[in-house]
């Protein structure tokens, strides 16, 4: 058994595009006008898929009860993790923990995406 996706359901699937492609996502033109959109991230799919899409499949969505998931990007070095967060914020988006250098040997940051789901971007420290 291999992961091979992770799905994201979204209120509104045009403000959640503009957050993810903030943190360098790219997606088709007029992607924000779909009820499913996934991207390939080397191997592991990330969808998105609007609460009017999934609710037919799920039965009644219930709100979310506190943070159950973290999604967390690799970034390719210190400078571009801060440049990515600073962008974010930058854009009004919601910081959780700016960049620090956390004890297990990561430069790490938290973000929220516009659902509430938090976002993680890391990257070993040498």
């Amino acid at each position: 058994m291999k992961l091979d996706m992770v799905g994201i359901i979204v209120k509104d699937m045009k403000a959640s595009l503009a957050f993810y492609r903030a943190l360098g996502f790219s997606f088709p033109d007029n992607a924000e006008k779909e009820a499913y959109v996934e991207v390939d991230q080397g191997g592991v799919r990330l969808s998105f898929n609007t609460e009017e899409m999934v609710t037919p499949l799920f039965g009644e969505l219930e709100k979310p009860k506190g943070q159950r998931i973290e999604l967390a990007f690799l970034c390719e070095n210190v400078q571009e993790l801060d440049r990515l967060y600073d962008n974010v914020i930058a854009k009004g988006y919601q910081g959780v923990r700016e960049p620090w250098d956390a004890f297990w040997g990561q430069r790490y940051c938290i973000l929220e995406d516009v659902d509430g789901n938090l976002i993680s971007l890391f990257v070993p420290l040498e």
